[in-house]
């Protein structure tokens, strides 16, 4: 425990060289990877948003204005509704709700599906037989349908909408961790590490899951994406929190007043395509940097 303090007390001392060496190879592997420096650049965009929207803006997204459906304008900047909301204060607020259910759900299924895929592909067996089909099962079944069931049967509050999504979402990241799993407990220092008595646990998290968790991170970062796009559907659908400002409301909303106010979906489709992409690119960009060999052969072709 004292080891691990003083690493961490080095780390953020001054002059620090591994600190200094940490900090370079990340502005090393930015500057080298194009999608990971656009990704990082919108996720500042967004992120100043979501924290910023106070300063963006000084209106209620509940607010109801006497001009209904108004065009944008000097007023508006992206009109009202058809209830007389500002379009654009909702757009802004908006950001916070989808950024928090992304990023929430994505690390749930992160998280498990780590545990899971570290535990099946280390332990192997009976135990890793067992999670593969318990894998499949999952991945047979459409899990759009499941989650609309669930938020059926359990309501459909912000909570529940991320729990449910992060634990429907999780067999990608845990075939992932199963078979970095598989491919580590047969290296030296892992065989090592037995000789000298570690137990398996210690090993699986000591060693294991740390040198295994750079292909999740990436597809974790992804799996946000997805998580925003489900949520969106499911409050189009009717089936989101109706007390938090959605996207994907403002696009049910929005479709009555395609013909008249054709701002109001589009506004919020072009907020959900904006921060779709920026986690696509940031995944894909941290995909290419953790994983060098498939940086070499993306390279060689």
């Amino acid at each position: 425990m004292k080891k691990f303090f003083k690493a961490i007390a080095d780390f953020f001392r001054p002059q620090s060289p591994s600190r200094k060496a940490f900090f370079e190879r990340v502005v090393t592997a930015i500057k080298r990877n194009a999608q990971l420096r656009i990704g990082l650049i919108l996720l500042a965009v967004l992120l100043f948003v979501a924290f910023g929207a106070g300063l963006l803006t000084s209106r209620s997204p509940y607010y109801m204005y006497d001009d209904l459906k108004q065009a944008p304008n000097s007023t508006y900047l992206l009109g009202t509704d058809g209830l007389g909301r500002d379009v654009y204060t909702m757009i802004v607020y908006g950001t916070r709700v989808s950024l928090m259910i992304g990023i929430v759900a994505a690390s749930i299924s992160g998280i498990i599906g780590t545990m899971v895929g570290a535990i099946a592909g280390y332990f192997g067996g009976k135990v890793d037989r067992f999670v593969v089909e318990f894998i499949n099962i999952f991945v047979m079944t459409p899990s759009f349908f499941l989650i609309l069931i669930i938020i059926a049967l359990f309501g459909s509050s912000i909570t529940n909408v991320m729990l449910v999504l992060g634990l429907t979402s999780w067999t990608g990241n845990a075939r992932l961790m199963r078979a970095q799993a598989i491919s580590i407990k047969e290296r030296v220092f892992i065989k090592s590490a037995k000789v000298i008595g570690e137990g398996n646990w210690k090993i699986m998290f000591k060693h294991v899951i740390p040198n295994g968790i750079f292909p999740v991170i990436a597809n974790t970062t992804m799996n946000v994406s997805g998580a925003i796009l489900s949520e969106a559907s499911l409050s189009f659908l009717g089936l989101g929190d109706p007390n938090v400002v959605s996207w994907g409301q403002m696009i049910s909303h929005g479709k009555t007043y395609m013909s008249p106010a054709p701002w109001i979906s589009i506004s919020a489709g072009i907020a959900i395509v904006f921060t779709v992409l920026t986690f696509f690119l940031l995944g894909e960009g941290l995909k290419n940097v953790l994983s060098p060999k498939l940086q070499n052969v993306q390279g060689g072709e």
